[in-house]
């Protein structure tokens, strides 16, 4: 912001100077339209047409990006709650797996194990 402001100062100072610099006066006709005035006023005056004309020119294509960078934020923030709406949905359908998972059950030390004597067998003791 500050450099803006400094830059538009810079710019002021300039155009002052040259309008002080450029004193002549000269005749600009347009068809059947005539204007008399000095250098600086001329050139300063088309200057601040042809900044208009670009501002206008442009303004299309600005308003077009706006209008495009709401839409794709609100088009964001939607996807972020269908995120965390997904999310909440995932974590209550764990929890619904682990209460319905079944349970192991811990054998107990009594029953036999399935290859108790497997070793014997093959050494044919």
């Amino acid at each position: 912001m500050q450099l803006m402001l400094i830059l538009g100062i810079v710019f002021a100072s300039g155009a002052v100077l040259f309008a002080l610099q450029n004193t002549a006066t000269v005749a600009v006709s347009l068809a059947a339209w005539q204007v008399e005035g000095s250098l600086a006023m001329v050139l300063l005056v088309t200057l601040g047409l042809g900044v208009l004309i670009a501002g206008l020119i442009s303004s299309p294509a600005m308003i077009s990006r706006q209008w495009a960078t709401a839409r794709l934020r609100r088009q964001v923030a939607e996807l972020e709650q269908e995120v965390v709406k997904h999310q909440k949905r995932i974590t209550e359908l764990n929890t619904e797996i682990a209460l319905r998972a079944p349970r192991k059950v811990i054998a107990d030390a009594e029953t036999e194990k399935p290859y108790v004597g497997f070793r014997s067998m093959i050494a044919g003791e």
